[in-house]
């Protein structure tokens, strides 16, 4: 249950959606009336004219944008704990032929200072070229980047010759932990390249790689249809996203995975040798306990164990996650410790 948001159902709006969209015939690989609106719904929450192109998952979206932007001979620059770096099984380097270039990082965050070191060989024929920063927000430690980091590391890489691409596969969790908007995070920070994730937050399938430049992206239908992600009957996903971004359901939604990551951990806290690693920040929690305890949960329940040196275990809250599912977990530990 709390191995991961993907592991959560989908949001009977979604499932709605998805039925009311199968009504009749409609025009094909994105040519209908429901992929245009879901385009507009971003382009509207953005606030730019961004070029959208749905996809069906994260790894396609982050794959197809970043190989849209680079030359073989480029590079992307990102933490070594990012998802196209260590869960994407080198998709990136295959399909584009260009490199991941890692800075090693704790918390999952990245700054400008520590990507000046890959600059030094610009202009050198002998290394790959870096061209493109990318972070993750959500990171996938569970903490995030300020509005502030953002633009900084925006700014630094507009300076350079270089782009900045948002994995954005928790990006409404992010949105509503910093009480802020997409436009303000994505768009006013100058955010290049972003992958647009919904698939966690309720959704079913599908992702959308938006370009805040169209100036770069003239090229991307060529790449999703090369990268086979032309959906034929695009309308099923395009549904999605706009029932998603009506009436604020990605909101409501990344509000409850937060709050209940919020409550977790407060609960957690109540029990005697279970420490948190850091403060959660939105809906992910890293958490020591005795490697005992975690053995009897797994019996019970879904998680994974990040390190087994250290015992640190992850625990991720969903759009439908209750009260009660935690109440439970703790209850479990609580009755544990009562037989030992």
């Amino acid at each position: 249950m709390f191995m991961s948001d993907n592991n959560s159902g989908v949001h009977p709006d979604i499932i709605e959606a998805i039925i009311n969209v199968n009504n009749g015939h409609d025009y094909s690989y994105g040519n209908d009336i429901t992929t245009k609106k879901a385009i507009e719904k971003i382009r509207e929450l953005l606030g730019v004219e961004a070029d959208i192109y749905f996809v069906t998952t994260g790894t396609a979206a982050n794959v197809i944008g970043l190989s849209g932007l680079l030359k073989p001979y480029e590079a992307v620059v990102c933490a070594n704990t990012a998802h196209i770096n260590v869960d994407e099984c080198g998709a990136l380097e295959k399909f584009s032929g260009s490199k991941i270039l890692q800075i090693s990082t704790e918390n999952g965050k990245i700054s400008k200072e520590e990507v000046i070191g890959f600059l030094h060989p610009l202009g050198d024929e002998h290394q790959s070229q870096p061209r493109i920063i990318s972070i993750s927000q959500t990171t996938e430690t569970g903490t995030l980047y300020s509005i502030k980091e953002i633009k900084d590391l925006a700014n630094f890489a507009h300076k350079n010759n270089m782009l900045l691409h948002v994995d954005g596969a928790r990006i409404a969790n992010a949105v509503v932990a910093l009480n802020t908007t997409f436009k303000e995070m994505i768009t006013d920070t100058g955010v290049d390249l972003l992958s647009f994730g919904g698939t966690k937050n309720g959704m079913m399938i599908g992702e959308a790689i938006v370009s805040l430049n169209k100036d770069l992206s003239k090229g991307f239908k060529f790449y999703r249809k090369q990268g086979m992600q032309l959906l034929s009957k695009m309308r099923f996903v395009s549904a999605q996203f706009v029932a998603y971004l009506s009436n604020e359901l990605w909101k409501e939604n990344a509000s409850n995975a937060n709050n209940m990551g919020k409550y977790f951990a407060d609960r957690l806290l109540e029990i005697p040798g279970v420490t948190l690693k850091s403060k959660p920040e939105t809906n992910m929690l890293f958490v020591y306990m005795k490697k005992d305890l975690i053995n009897s949960l797994q019996k019970e329940f879904d998680f994974y164990l990040i390190d087994e040196e250290t015992n640190l275990i992850r625990l991720v809250t969903s759009f439908d996650t209750s009260k009660d599912d935690i109440d439970n977990f703790i209850e479990f530990i609580k009755n544990i410790r009562e037989i030992e």
